[in-house]
């Protein structure tokens, strides 16, 4: 995808075509022949929509003077003929639009959907409330390009093939609309530059709404007990007031448009027949023909005002577009234009050299200069404060981000070479936010890994304890959890969580305060079953409690961002003062 792509609605600075594997645009052009095949429809169907007021002007002009009964009934059944036809055409047409755009819709969510899968965490930014509610907004998009849109952009171009048949029929009566129509345009174009704007506030403050939505609604527990409904209802009041303000001031320069066009074909009605009627009296025009006239300008103008509604909602549109563009063309770990040796197995070496590490827009480096060596098989154990450092270095170690300086190696070979893929079947990880999902015990523990047996999640969790709970419920790995596994105490989710890593007996393992809402018989049991568990893999915890450490066999101290002590467990803890007794650094819950 090339940079130099417009990010406005449908424009694009690749000369001669439209790219095939644009996330937007690719999916239109594999249903090419579809919307081919809508728009030879829609000219079908305009020439088609003369056939009834050549058929009035000929009956009054014709038919009704000579008294021609057999003519009339000629022109009857052509009439139905192409009446028919038309309703065949019409209908062809509304199923095309929906079957293509049925499958624009899902190449395109499920390509939006993919992105935001494979996002890397260092681009993103706002809240999630912001980054759903632009991802919603693809339903407007794909409203706008799928639906009456290209009926009415075909309709346009007849316009001037109406105005011809006008002329032909009634002469210098094809002034009239002539008239209307770039009164309309004008007025339609005008209003562009405010709804533009508003579409643009509109967007922000959608997006302003959805985040206190979403925020309210996961911290709905914390804020009962706080007492601070009234905040969040205030900012929910606020932000509501603000949206209706945007879309109120966006609708009433919409109808300007849409009544313009509205008058405008009253107007032409009224002008046509006035003008008729001189005319008629003048003889240059029959009855028949006026008629004709009224008809065709009707069906003349019925695009514009059609164009007129379009164009309010092409500025939505084109604000959602640029916002999902935007996050499109953000990095991700999207590897299939590169060209990757696959690492389908790891032997589990970990190494930083000289890394620096800075979260987005923070002001203070997470890591400066860290450097340490995991071998194959080692068992390491990562302290110091609060803040210091050391759930950065497991995230890094992780690949879920990328340094800013330095290199990560896992198996002697920079963490950026390896498929994202192959990384993650080699790496069992416990973070320290425990986040379970909807659905089924056993869903959150396989993860959607068909290849996980039944014996290998009993496995996993007697290993992390969850056995002893799960198997005094009657319906056990049955029980539907909500989101985020509300209902479960700590403890649990932390069980569920060391089961879910172990289950696939990754090479390294790699946990982040696996234990701290476990109980003390709880963290004795998991400690005794993970030494056997984890004796030929890799392991890097981080912890604050001293009991985790008779998991290690090394430790590495973290202060400030620096590695100030490494090696042998008894020797740093030694170091730090007072031997196996030591009191670890900042031995705190969280870090």
């Amino acid at each position: 995808m090339s940079d130099a792509q417009d990010t406005t609605l449908g424009a694009t600075t690749t000369p001669g075509k439209i790219w095939q594997d644009h996330w937007f645009w690719g999916a239109f052009r594999q249903n090419w022949w579809t919307y081919g095949q809508i728009i030879l429809a829609a000219v079908m169907i305009n020439f088609f929509s003369l056939g009834s007021s050549v058929f009035i002007m000929t009956v009054y002009d014709r038919v009704i003077p000579n008294n021609a009964v057999d003519s009339l009934v000629a022109l009857c059944v052509g009439m139905f003929i192409i009446i028919g036809f038309d309703f065949l055409l019409k209908y062809l047409r509304a199923y095309f639009i929906d079957t293509a755009g049925q499958n624009v819709d899902m190449t395109v969510a499920n390509g939006i959907f993919d992105r935001i899968m494979k996002l890397k965490l260092s681009t993103q930014k706002g809240s999630t409330g912001g980054l759903v509610n632009t991802v919603r907004e693809f339903e407007s998009i794909r409203d706008f390009c799928t639906s009456a849109t290209l009926a009415t952009v075909v309709d346009v171009p007849f316009i001037f093939l109406f105005l011809l048949v006008i002329a032909i029929i009634g002469g210098p009566i094809v002034i009239v609309p002539a008239l209307a129509v770039p009164f309309v345009l004008i007025v339609g174009f005008a209003i562009q530059p405010f709804l533009s704007r508003f579409s643009k506030e509109g967007m922000q403050e959608g997006g302003s709404k959805q985040s206190t939505l979403v925020e309210m609604v996961s911290g709905l527990e914390t804020l009962k007990t706080l007492g601070s409904d009234q905040l969040f209802q205030d900012r929910w009041s606020k932000a509501v007031e603000s949206h209706s303000k945007v879309s109120l001031r966006s609708r009433l320069f919409s109808q300007i448009a849409i009544n313009s066009a509205a008058s405008a074909q009253q107007l032409t009605q009224v002008g046509i027949v006035a003008y008729g009627f001189v005319l008629i009296m003048q003889g240059e025009l029959s009855i028949g023909g006026l008629i004709a006239c009224v008809i065709i300008a009707g069906r003349c103008l019925a695009p514009l005002g059609q164009l007129a509604n379009l164009l309010t909602r092409y500025n939505h549109a084109k604000t959602a577009y640029a916002a999902l563009d935007k996050l499109m063309k953000q990095d991700s770990e999207e590897t299939s234009d590169r060209d990757f040796i696959r690492r389908e197995s790891l032997k589990g070496k970990i190494e930083f050299k000289n890394v620096t590490f800075k979260y987005p827009d923070q002001p203070m480096r997470a890591l400066d200069s860290v450097s340490f060596t995991v071998e194959p098989g080692e068992k390491i154990g990562v302290l110091g404060k609060i803040g210091s450092g050391k759930s950065t270095v497991l995230r890094l170690a992780a690949g879920l981000y990328e340094p800013d300086e330095g290199a990560v190696l896992i198996d002697d070979t920079d963490l950026r070479q390896i498929v994202p893929e192959d990384l993650r079947r080699n790496m069992a990880v416990v973070l320290q936010d425990i986040v379970l999902f909807s659905g089924s015990i056993k869903e959150n523990i396989t993860m959607g890994h068909d290849d996980v047996a039944d014996a290998d999640i009993l496995r996993a969790a007697e290993i992390s304890g969850a056995q002893d709970f799960l198997g005094k419920i009657p319906n056990g790995y049955d029980v539907k959890l909500r989101d985020r596994g509300e209902g479960l105490s700590g403890g649990q989710k932390q069980a569920l969580a060391i089961a879910r890593a172990l289950v696939r007996k990754a090479p390294l393992v790699m946990m982040d305060e696996p234990t701290s809402a476990m109980d003390t018989s709880s963290e004795m049991k998991l400690i005794s079953q993970l030494k056997e568990e984890l004796k030929d893999r890799t392991f890097l915890i981080v912890t604050h409690r001293p009991s985790m450490l008779a998991l290690v066999d090394k430790i590495i101290v973290i202060d400030q961002g620096k590695v100030v002590a490494q090696g042998p467990k008894d020797d740093v803890l030694k170091f730090l003062g007072g031997g196996q007794n030591a009191t670890i650094p900042g031995a705190a819950r969280k870090g």
